[in-house]
């Protein structure tokens, strides 16, 4: 076809930095983890960028061997020049691309099952493409939530920060003032001085036990009783809650429509599913409609029995199953979802941001009238 390797290296480098342009990306995603099953798997940035630019390079007719050199000499280090190099020595030697990514170690279960119904329906670029849609999705709603989370965070920290330095330096300049004084100090006067005094005496053992905490959290974080209890507290969550269940299933929806798309059975894709939507409520509930499918219960019918499908899903998901449109109703819900999905989360920012302002300055505001009340009572009694 007379085409320029060069051009198209050239021409897909600006589709990458886009890609991975934003460093929120990079953050760690609590709430968009996958199950790891073969070992260390590679980012999901990582992963977007390459089904993206495998699929544009395949797209404008290159050989898949040629496309491979092209996203291997743009790798930046050498962990990730050797990983992709191995895929293309395994293909060139003859594996699919299924079976090359699976001996890499770096690719999930879901990915693996979807390439290998990709090459064997001839579908293989189609799949990469909503591969490709998949990780890019799942990154933007990790990306927003952390957009909507940073700046809260840093006013919640700094307001700590504030609060512990006044306890600990300020109040006990105050205090050695009033000691001067016979006078009867305010009852919020006492409580401040009281919180400093128990600050400045147990903060060492405050923040020692905040870290035992924070270790003993981490230690316990993927045992079944730990994952079981927190996703119930997490969906309980008066705003979070219901975000963190669309969040999930906006990809229950999504990874049904791109498995099912590929023809893959009913089965095998709610067990691809539950093995990637990393949350334990639904991981379970998967678990029950996988029995309820094998005896004899409709997808519908089983996803009454949970509070995490709400009734449009449910309503649409049957009218989907009689007309044998499952893969289309998916689709179309996960776009649905999407949606409402940015919505909210751009309306938790908006409610965030001024609501830590004010709390913020309503501690700094409580400290700093308790210590000036003794002062404002003793010049209206000299006077």
């Amino acid at each position: 076809m007379g085409i320029d390797i060069n051009t198209l290296k050239n021409l897909s480098k600006p589709v990458l930095s886009n890609a991975e342009s934003s460093m929120i990306g990079r953050l760690t995603d609590l709430l968009g983890r996958e199950i790891n099953l073969w070992g260390k798997e590679m980012k999901d940035k990582k992963k977007e960028s390459f089904y993206s630019e495998l699929t544009i390079l395949l797209s404008s007719g290159i050989d898949i061997r040629t496309a491979l050199d092209i996203i291997v000499d743009e790798q930046k280090t050498e962990a990730d020049r050797s990983i992709f190099q191995s895929i293309k020595s395994d293909i060139v030697g003859g594996l699919g691309m299924a079976d090359a990514i699976n001996k890499s170690g770096r690719f999930s279960a879901y990915e693996f099952y979807s390439l290998r119904i990709g090459e064997e329906s001839g579908r293989l670029r189609d799949v990469m493409a909503d591969l490709s849609v998949f990780f890019s999705k799942k990154i933007k709603q990790r990306r927003q939530l952390i957009s909507a989370l940073t700046y809260p965070t840093l006013i919640v920290v700094t307001a700590l920060v504030a609060v512990i330095f006044m306890l600990n330096f300020i109040v006990p300049m105050f205090v050695d003032v009033f000691k001067r004084f016979n006078g009867e100090m305010p009852a919020l006067t006492k409580n401040i001085i009281a919180l400093s005094v128990f600050f400045k005496a147990y903060i060492g053992y405050i923040l020692l036990g905040i870290n035992l905490l924070i270790a003993f959290l981490y230690s316990v974080r993927k045992t079944e009783s730990f994952r079981a209890k927190s996703s119930i507290i997490l969906l309980k969550l008066p705003i979070f809650g219901k975000i963190i269940r669309k969040i999930y299933l906006t990809r229950f929806c999504q990874s049904m429509a791109l498995l099912l798309g590929t023809k893959t059975p009913m089965l095998r894709s709610l067990g691809l599913v539950k093995r990637m939507i990393g949350f334990y409520s639904f991981e379970k509930a998967i678990d029950v409609m996988e029995s309820d499918i094998m005896h004899g219960k409709l997808l519908h019918q089983s996803m009454q029995q949970f509070d995490l499908f709400d009734t449009r899903i449910i309503s649409l998901v049957r009218v989907a199953e009689e007309v044998n449109q499952l893969e289309v109703i998916f689709s179309k819900l996960n776009n649905q979802y999407n949606e409402e999905l940015e919505h909210q989360i751009g309306m938790l920012r908006s409610l965030l941001e001024p609501a830590m302002i004010i709390i913020v300055g309503g501690l700094v505001s409580v400290i700093l009238i308790s210590m000036y009340l003794p002062l404002f009572q003793l010049s209206s009694s000299i006077y």
